[in-house]
């Protein structure tokens, strides 16, 4: 926690400068002397509420501005969804408007019903082959084969070759909602 004083004191005191203010000008102006301001601003005095509510008020900022945000564990860490042998492993976090799955296409003897919903989806194969019908075209496509298309078209996946296919999936947000709402 000291290192984040020290830089709530270099952050107040770049504020002051900005603003054209002295020391002992804010220091009176916030009720405090100016060597409490001094060592407040130089990290030698502790940071405390009571000091910092009114220097701030003064200057018009708020606390946040002076602390440092913490800064969020980038990982997405969500649950795999499995459905109709499906396994999809979403890697985008929640609420992102560009929705991001691994799924892996487990093989079928036959192909699932084709299916239409408004958006786009944009995919590239990891492993093994995947079968897309897309409309009228039967298409096969291997390993490091990208697609896209609007899935408005009629469309249905599935591995094809004996093995299961793991896809990287990107959907738009209209595209998303159909492939990752679980049945009830």
């Amino acid at each position: 926690m000291g290192h984040e004083m020290e830089l709530v004191g270099a952050r107040l005191r770049a504020v002051r400068q900005s603003r054209g203010l002295t020391l002992e000008a804010l220091a009176s102006a916030a009720g405090m002397s100016a060597s409490t301001l001094s060592r407040l601003e130089s990290g030698k005095r502790q940071a405390s509420l009571e000091l910092l509510l009114p220097v701030t008020r003064r200057l018009g900022i708020r606390l946040d501005d002076l602390v440092p945000q913490e800064t969020a564990d980038p990982r997405v860490r969500r649950p795999v969804i499995r459905r109709d042998g499906l396994v999809i492993a979403p890697l985008a976090p929640e609420g992102s408007p560009i929705l991001t799955y691994r799924i892996t296409y487990p093989v079928l003897t036959e192909l699932p019903e084709l299916r239409v919903h408004d958006g786009f989806e944009w995919l590239y194969v990891l492993t093994g082959k995947l079968r897309l019908r897309l409309g009228e075209q039967d298409l096969t496509l291997g390993r490091g084969e990208a697609a896209e298309f609007d899935t408005r078209t009629p469309h249905a996946m599935s591995a094809a070759g004996g093995r299961p296919a793991q896809v990287l999936s990107i959907f738009n947000e209209t595209g998303a909602r159909i492939h990752t709402h679980t049945a009830d």
